[in-house]
């Protein structure tokens, strides 16, 4: 049998790792990202080759002799993140307890190990593969060694060898260094010759064939400029291609048959993702991780059995989890394949038609008194009613529960929840029912167990989430504020709202009329026609034809960016007539013709609200996004006119907070003069421009009043002068005097920043006023960028989520208060510090005292919350 040796360059496929795979802790605080991402990628490996033999080579140190002959050698790289670094040390556990050979070489790099054993295994007769990010291990590609790159993470290769680089640069792979020789390498900071790149390094080596061969022939090389360079810079191009020349002789001491691999250590391996945590690792090991594409069908969990008649003996426990499959993320539409319950004494898979058939189900499901544990309850509610059943008595939803613990999870499906509480594997529904074209169900035997394994773990994570958020005091969150609401969003999801077709296909009509003046007129400007759409048509005629000034190119030509063709506005009215027409075709294409697409056949859109989606606790809806509705531009208030009450002589009732999160940030950080502005009812720009610009009220005007409140609401937001300055189109001294000025003003603000991020660095995460966190972890981050991004989010957050927190607040009270007063009146939708209710006539007067009282007293802060009402016959008359 041949023998194979895999080399992988350790460091590069760690990068790939780490950058793939989202920043995730163990319960200890070590980042395991990167630990996770080189597993999967090993294990591909390794499938994959079916190598004999196999070593990992990392580099010893930043210092090589590479660094002896050319002091800046990959002198411009950025520091490796400490949240990378401090994972290596257990990649190479990982590695030795994998049975996998690794090494490391003082002064030398990795792809020098790489290539010395690869020379030495080809002289031996191996078959040999080299796994890699970086491309400069192409040189080593030979009849006998192909050198994978990788590319997208790991789920793509470019396998090299010699044919495949012929084909893709016309060279051999011992060329490729004189390729760098020439044109150099900015990753490596290999400095190469000034003014040669790519296409024209390719086109002197297939002239001369080498460096030198080029150097010795300048007198055949047309170009001025380039035989200028290619003289001047010869010392410098001899060096690149020696540091860019991998040594094939390195003094390495490890011998080929150390490297054999006998396959995975079990117990060292397990007991390596037991230490730090890797649940889903462990199961894969032991056999349960289901890494096949096929479902393992002999596999039967005695724990449940599929139910073939329901009693009421199975819903006798204190509280029962019910898991609720439907196979699509819209539960509206989504087939339902199946229902399991599960206790502690019993587990079973409810086939569809037997649900639809009980009484005893329909009976339980329906009594207020009887506990029910689910995933996603405002799913399961909406999904009852589609079996025409009132689901009553959710006591817990794990879905929530678990976002509440921790907003910056990613949770694909109800796996990757239970996943951080739950030992058992459950498979994800991705490798159980497949994707897209290969989305099939399996057979009800299967189907049973996947679903009823389902509910087994929701009954198990039930206790242990609710005492991890009482460790954090966040159990009332759920209790009295998420869970509340959920069952309020499920009825406001399958209330709807009407929205008339016949308008919004006149708007469409009027909107094609308004793009084709436009159009018009922008060709006019350009002097022919093209296509607007296209950015490089559009690029060619601004920046060539009409000679604009361009400050970004992008690698298909110049940028046409919104924030490009901003700056542009000014210089010629081309651009601002290019800005309208990119917005009308939006608001064409997404909310005309959006909206038509998802009108049910009741008249309504039935939008779904994202309850667990983000960090700040706002709620976002899609299947129509009703938050972005663009109010900015007249026709898309427009927009506004389609939604109408669903009862003739009934009329739409908006109802929004007035400056929520500048009153939010008055409690929280106490500021004295922002309290007074609020409890003596005074608008608060006017007054922050008083007292900035140091004028009395009359003298304000409007121009000043628009600079306070682009500074009012940037502060909430952590703005910069730079920002500012962008924002107001002033210089950027004048934006830091202006912030200098409002911090004077009101220094309790300036005080609450600077104390909010000296706390999020200690605790590594912020709270609102109702106990929401949000963990940052970038805060102590060694990177500029990314600790300032942080600082920013944990000035912000506590503002914004609170403002949302009190928002649902709102909600639930005025649920409970519409019932209360016995109203026909209805809560329809919540866009932003909104909510919107249709109403009769009749029970206008008394809206309009009960919205201010039941918004205006969620929450007591120290300065009282405001909420403005107004009404009409459509969302657009109610502003």
């Amino acid at each position: 049998m041949t023998k194979k040796l895999v080399l992988i360059d350790g460091f590069s496929i760690a990068f790939r790792a780490f950058y793939a795979v989202p920043l995730l802790t163990n319960t200890k605080g070590l980042h395991t990202n990167a630990i996770y991402g080189f597993v999967n990628i090993l294990n591909k490996i390794l499938q994959e080759e079916k190598p004999t033999h196999v070593m990992v080579a990392f580099d010893a140190g930043k210092t090589t002799f590479r660094n002896e002959i050319f002091t800046e050698y990959k002198g411009g790289r950025a520091e490796t993140p400490s949240e990378l670094s401090e994972q290596f040390p257990f990649i190479r556990e990982l590695l030795e307890a994998s049975g996998v050979s690794h090494y490391e070489l003082p002064r030398f790099e990795a792809d020098d190990i790489i290539g010395t054993l690869a020379t030495t295994a080809e002289q031996a007769g191996f078959e040999v593969t080299i796994v890699s990010g970086d491309r400069d291990l192409t040189q080593l590609a030979s009849d006998k060694t192909t050198v994978r790159i990788t590319k997208k993470g790991f789920t793509e290769t470019d396998d090299y060898t010699p044919e495949f680089v012929m084909d893709k640069y016309g060279i051999t792979p011992a060329q490729i260094v004189d390729l760098k020789g020439l044109m150099g390498d900015s990753s490596d900071n290999i400095p190469g010759v000034p003014g040669v790149g790519e296409k024209t390094g390719l086109k002197l080596l297939l002239a001369h064939g080498s460096v030198e061969a080029v150097l010795d022939a300048t007198d055949q090389i047309s170009g001025k400029k380039l035989v200028e360079n290619l003289t001047n810079f010869r010392e410098q191009a001899i060096l690149s291609k020696q540091l860019a020349t991998i040594i094939k002789d390195a003094p390495v001491t490890v011998e080929l048959d150390t490297l054999a691999y006998s396959g995975v250590q079990g117990e060292k391996l397990r007991n390596f993702y037991r230490d730090l945590g890797m649940t889903s690792l462990l199961k894969k090991l032991d056999g349960e991780g289901f890494e096949s594409d096929t479902i393992a069908t002999e596999l039967q969990d005695a724990r449940y059995s599929i139910a073939t008649e329901i009693t009421a003996e199975l819903f006798s426990s204190k509280e029962t989890a019910l898991f609720i499959e439907v196979l699509d993320d819209n539960y509206y539409t989504g087939a339902i394949i199946g229902i399991a319950v599960a206790s502690e004494e019993h587990t079973h898979y409810l086939p569809l038609e037997l649900v639809k058939q009980s009484a005893v189900f329909r009976e339980w499901a329906e009594n207020q008194n009887a506990n029910k544990v689910v995933f996603d309850a405002k799913k399961c509610i909406v999904v009852m009613k589609r079996l025409g059943i009132q689901l009553q008595g959710v006591c817990f939803d794990a879905l929530l529960a678990s976002y509440i613990f921790n907003p910056g999870e990613k949770m694909e499906d109800f796996a990757s929840l239970a996943r951080p509480f739950y030992q058992d594997a459950i498979q994800s529904d991705e490798q159980f029912y497949g994707k897209g074209a290969k989305l099939k169900i399996p057979a009800e035997a299967l189907l049973g167990e996947h679903i009823a394994r389902k509910a087994i773990a929701l009954s198990a994570i039930y206790q242990p989430i609710v005492t991890a958020l009482e460790e954090n005091q966040q159990y009332k969150l759920l209790s009295d504020l998420e869970l509340p609401l959920a069952l309020i969003l499920a009825e406001m999801e399958w209330r709807g709202i009407t929205v008339e077709a016949s308008r919004l296909e006149e708007m469409g009509i009027d909107l094609e009329w308004r793009l084709k003046e436009i159009e018009a007129n922008i060709y006019e400007h350009a002097g022919e026609a093209f296509n607007i759409a296209s950015p490089k048509q559009l690029g060619v005629i601004l920046f060539e034809k009409l000679g604009l000034p361009s400050s970004k190119k992008t690698k298909t030509g110049f940028s046409t960016s919104a924030e490009v063709l901003d700056e542009l506005a000014p210089k010629h009215p081309i651009v601002a007539e290019i800005l309208l027409y990119r917005q009308l075709s939006k608001l064409q294409s997404t909310y005309v013709e959006g909206l038509l697409k998802v009108i049910h056949e009741d008249g309504k859109v039935h939008t779904r609200f994202n309850q667990a989606l983000t960090q700040t606790g706002r709620l976002s809806s899609i299947d129509p996004n009703l938050q972005n509705i663009p109010i900015r531009l007249e026709e898309g208030r427009k927009i506004r006119e389609a939604f109408i009450p669903s009862e003739p002589g009934w009329l739409i009732v908006a109802a929004d907070y007035s400056q929520i999160e500048l009153r939010v940030l008055a409690h929280i950080a106490g500021d004295e003069g922002l309290i007074a502005a609020f409890r003596d009812e005074m608008d608060i720009h006017t007054k922050t421009a008083m007292d900035v610009f140091g004028v009395e009220a009359e003298a304000v005007t409007a121009d000043m009043r628009r600079q306070a409140k682009a500074v009012n609401f940037g502060i909430v937001y952590g703005i910069s002068d730079y920002g500012l300055s962008q924002n107001l189109g002033i210089t950027r001294r004048e934006a830091k005097e202006f912030i200098e000025k409002y911090f004077e003003t009101f220094p309790g603000v300036q005080d609450y920043m600077k104390d909010i991020v000296l706390e999020t660095k200690k605790n590594g995460y912020v709270t609102t006023l109702l106990q929401r966190r949000r963990y940052i972890p970038d805060i102590n981050s060694r990177n500029f960028n990314l600790r300032g991004f942080a600082e920013r989010t944990a000035m912000n957050t506590p503002i914004q989520g609170s403002a949302a927190d009190i928002i649902k607040l709102a909600m639930i009270r005025m649920e409970a208060r519409l019932a209360k007063e016995n109203l026909q009146a209805k809560m329809l939708i919540q866009v932003h510090d909104e909510l919107v209710f249709e109403a009769p006539e009749a029970e206008l007067e008394l809206l309009k005292q009960i919205i201010p009282e039941e918004m205006g007293n969620a929450i007591d802060l120290v300065v009282p919350l405001k909420a403005d009402f107004a009404f009409g016959k459509s969302w657009y008359e109610a502003k």
